[in-house]
């Protein structure tokens, strides 16, 4: 039976905790990371409810979207919701891990599945976050310069946009003098050596930095490795918040806004004034993302989110049609994206979809 770690090893590689704002709480937030895993319940948000599905489904740990430890936590005694719902998980050996604003930013997180669900094309992310790539350079005999290189590119180095596998290969002579007790790959003790070398470069993601060195590290002949890390102001152009993408064909206003009711399930569709146009470019936001208004407006014809308030309504000003579909409904299918991770490295173990409606809001 795979354990908890195992899990979250797999959820974290995809979208790591550097990715999430620094006022989110994501993570484990209940629960031993030693313990084996029995069934894991998918869902939006954790309430009492669905501690007590994951009783009756013998899961034994949660994978939500929102946190449910938030604000800080003065007290445990029962006295709200989300007291119960931490107590007795705690009491029935039930870990709850949130996937919060780092799904938000991966590249295929809350956004992407939406624009997905649309049938968008070519999409590209509305705002790069603050996720800056670093540079690793490291000198390498010619004779292990493929197997170094291979151990760097294959802990997810080389990643620039559409391509992988890439680096930067310059020839040079690297020279040093072995001292007392070092053990050399090549050159005597005492000696000055010059060795034929290759200087291999490549870009990473921060967060896979420890990885990629200790990769390196391990497929390097050397005794004592020279290597240097930079950091890039180039930021990683798939790390951000939100979506734009294409329609097939340009369709009326109207006809897009009751596709958007039968893809969402919604009950309720708040929205701007039509402004007469067809629908091509469609920008999208799981959540609360008013703050995007103006950036949609400069690239698109429509943008689908959720909590405008009133007065941000008005930003459309006849260049833009808004769509607010609420907050869980637009990120409901967060639960298929926790699925779509797992499953593709676990089958020894159930993945339920919670079966409660968890939406606080309700329509009349």
């Amino acid at each position: 039976m795979k354990k908890i770690k195992e899990l979250i090893a797999v959820l974290e590689k995809e979208a790591p905790l550097s990715y999430q704002e620094s006022w989110d709480n994501c993570g484990l937030l209940v629960g031993n990371v030693e313990n084996k895993i029995t069934s894991v319940l998918l869902t939006v948000d954790v309430t009492e409810q669905v501690i007590d599905e994951a009783i009756n489904k013998d899961s034994n740990i949660i994978i939500a979207h929102h946190p449910i430890i938030f604000k800080g936590l003065k007290s445990l005694t029962g006295k709200n919701d989300v007291e119960r719902s931490i107590v007795k998980a705690i009491k029935n050996d039930i870990a709850i891990y949130a996937m919060h604003t780092n799904l938000d930013t991966f590249p295929k997180g809350v956004s992407y599945k939406m624009a997905e669900k649309l049938s968008l094309k070519n999409i590209q992310t509305i705002e790069v976050t603050s996720a800056r790539l670093k540079k690793i350079v490291v000198y390498v005999p010619k004779s292990h310069v493929t197997k170094v290189r291979k151990a760097i590119l294959d802990s997810g180095a080389g990643h620039i946009g559409k391509y992988d596998q890439c680096s930067f290969n310059i020839k040079g002579e690297g020279t040093y003098r072995a001292l007392e007790n070092a053990q050399p790959f090549v050159g005597k003790i005492g000696e000055i050596h010059t060795e034929d070398e290759i200087r291999v470069e490549s870009i990473f993601p921060t967060h896979l930095k420890n990885k990629i060195i200790q990769s390196m590290i391990s497929a390097h002949p050397y005794e004592e490795v020279a290597y240097d890390i930079y950091t890039l102001d180039q930021k990683d152009q798939s790390i951000g918040l939100g979506k734009i993408g294409e329609l097939s064909e340009p369709i009326d206003e109207k006809e897009f806004l009751l596709k958007l009711k039968q893809i969402f399930n919604l009950q309720n569709l708040r929205h701007s004034p039509l402004t007469g146009k067809k629908i091509k470019k469609v920008a999208v936001c799981g959540g609360s993302c008013s703050f995007l208004i103006q950036k949609a407006k400069r690239k698109a014809d429509i943008f689908v989110t959720a909590d405008i308030k009133y007065h941000e309504f008005f930003e459309a000003e006849n260049d833009l049609l808004i769509a607010d579909i609420g907050h869980f409904e637009s990120e409901q299918y967060s639960k298929d994206i926790f699925y779509d991770i797992i499953s593709k490295k676990f089958s020894n173990f159930a993945i339920h979809f919670s079966e409660i409606n968890t939406n606080p809001i309700n329509y009349l």
